[in-house]
């Protein structure tokens, strides 16, 4: 049964993209495509027509609900390309120590951090786990996310690595947002294999990929790539194995320091390099030009008090970036993607029309979803946020610390 639904009166339909188009161009990036004075029909699930008012006619055509917004602007959802949403508990004394002084890299040497996590989910049933993560699903999406990657990473185990993979699909089977997954077995070494961190990447190259293959249960594969964690050539070894099960990469490299990983992932073809806070002249010439698409954290950086990454510097090499939330317990408890979009605005310097793309048309792209969604376009889906009646798009990050959306529309259906 076709269902139409008409906007009209919307005073800026923000992320206009009049055809598909080759969304790499830094150019696309830098300019945010405004109509104003807009309507906007939806047909099921997906866009069929736009354009400005003064242009619609209505003679003939019938609409089963016709939506006077009243000066209210419509926006792409955003699209959240690298999370670990699925976690079983917090960790807020982490956040306690680091404000008594402690590093990040000093309360993981004291066992919390990713470990903190791996033992909190080991003891956590998959029911329990569903229904937590569920419940952080809705609010983001009530906030305006919609399509998400999420990573496994919190098992470091056979059985609790695919314990959060069934839980990622269990999202995916009761949610209409499209969401894809992401296995990070490499996420850190389990205490079991401190002494022998070979043996553990034999465990996830061996079993792990196989069975999380056999499930159907990863769209991509990740490690984190640094100091104390995996180094280029285990990341090399573990992506190589990804591979032969078409699981693309999409890793965790330069967040504390610049070893190499953004090479080695480019020269690999890996779909994003996530991070980045840390970038050499070297790093820059090797995504320049590249299919790898930069995918910056800024809400990581606030919350664990590290240099934001220089989204600026990428815009001035004419490098195409994403923006993502890294929703997890212990350095971004935080889904809100509104929220990054102001943070990238105030604290890595870039443009409104920058941030916005880059969380909602680039975003598509880091998950391979541009096709489908990520700007106004005729024929993507029907994922769009509905705002209050604000002065302009520039108020969205201005105004960082309030919610200015009215209503968020996922696949053609309110949140």
């Amino acid at each position: 049964m076709i269902s139409k639904t008409i906007f009209t009166n919307i005073k800026e339909l923000i992320g206009v993209q009049q055809e598909f188009k080759n969304i790499k161009s830094i150019q696309l990036l830098k300019k945010l495509n405004v109509i104003k004075n807009a309507f906007l029909v939806i047909e099921n699930d997906k866009i069929l027509d736009f354009g400005k008012m003064d242009e619609l006619d209505l003679v003939d055509q019938k609409f089963d609900e016709i939506i006077d917004l009243n000066n209210k602007s419509v926006l792409p959802a955003w699209n959240d390309s690298h999370t670990h949403l699925v976690f079983a508990g917090s960790r807020e004394q982490e956040f306690v120590d680091r404000i008594n002084g402690l590093s990040y890299e000093q309360i993981a040497k004291n066992g919390g951090g990713i470990l903190n996590s791996a033992e909190k989910l080991a003891n956590t049933p998959i029911d329990q786990l569903y229904e937590s993560s569920a419940y952080r699903l809705e609010k983001v999406m009530k906030m305006g996310t919609g399509a998400i990657e999420i990573k496994s990473g919190y098992g470091l185990s056979l059985k609790n690595e695919i314990k959060i993979l069934r839980a990622i699909a269990l999202l995916k089977e009761n949610y209409n947002l499209p969401i894809k997954a992401t296995f990070l077995g490499a996420h850190a070494v389990p205490n079991e294999y401190k002494n022998n961190k070979s043996k553990y990447i034999d465990l996830i190259i061996k079993e792990m990929i196989p069975n999380i293959s056999a499930e159907n249960l990863a769209d991509y594969i990740d490690v984190f790539c640094e100091k104390n964690y995996f180094t280029v050539q285990d990341m090399q070894r573990i992506i190589e194995a990804g591979m032969k099960y078409n699981l693309k990469a999409k890793v965790h490299v330069n967040q504390f320091n610049s070893i190499g990983g953004i090479q080695k992932a480019v020269e690999m073809k890996a779909v994003s390099v996530d991070h980045l806070e840390v970038l050499s002249q070297n790093d820059i010439n090797s995504l320049k030009g590249s299919s790898t698409i930069p995918t910056l954290l800024p809400s990581c950086s606030l919350f664990i008090n590290i240099p934001y990454a220089n989204g600026k510097k990428l815009i001035e090499n004419d490098i195409p970036f994403a923006l993502a939330s890294d929703y997890n317990p212990g350095s971004t408890p935080s889904g809100n993607m509104n929220l990054v979009v102001a943070l990238a605005c105030i604290n890595m310097k870039i443009n409104p029309e920058a941030a916005i793309n880059a969380a909602t048309i680039m975003g598509a792209h880091a998950m391979e979803l541009e096709n489908i969604t990520g700007s106004i376009t005729k024929g993507k889906l029907a994922n769009i946020i509905v705002t209050e009646n604000i002065s302009s798009y520039n108020f969205i990050p201005y105004s960082f610390g309030e919610n200015n959306i009215d209503r968020v529309m996922v696949r053609g259906k309110w949140v």
